[in-house]
């Protein structure tokens, strides 16, 4: 959880919040088809609890964030593209809305997905 104070009091932003930016970030991003579970038993937990940040994992060690997000890519996009700007775009945001500095930021695709067969 990270925490700022400042004159009018004390802010508390949890690893949820920050990993909601980061999957709202990661879906606007061209060539994501959506998220991945990160192993078995997260995909079975989200089959009963539907969670807005699943394949968002973050890591907050007091000064910096680092991220990981498990993605699945449109087939026919640039793999290497699409995470790039996956990275870069989720970096932003997240620096942008919470004014803290993000480390860097892992990629990890998990799949292929044909939207339109035609």
């Amino acid at each position: 959880m990270s925490e700022s104070n400042n004159k009018f009091g004390n802010i508390y932003v949890s690893h949820h919040a920050i990993a909601t930016i980061a999957c709202q970030s990661t879906l606007e991003s061209y060539g994501v088809v959506g998220l991945a579970a990160k192993n078995l038993v997260e995909g079975l937990a989200q089959v009963l609890v539907k969670d807005p940040t699943l394949g968002v994992d973050v890591h907050y060690d007091g000064q910096t964030i680092k991220i990981d997000l498990y993605i699945v890519v449109e087939y026919g996009t640039r793999i290497t593209s699409v995470s790039s700007s996956v990275a870069d775009n989720v970096a932003y945001q997240v620096e942008k809305a919470l004014g803290i500095p993000v480390s860097h930021v892992d990629v990890h695709v998990r799949g292929l997905r044909i939207s339109n067969p035609d």
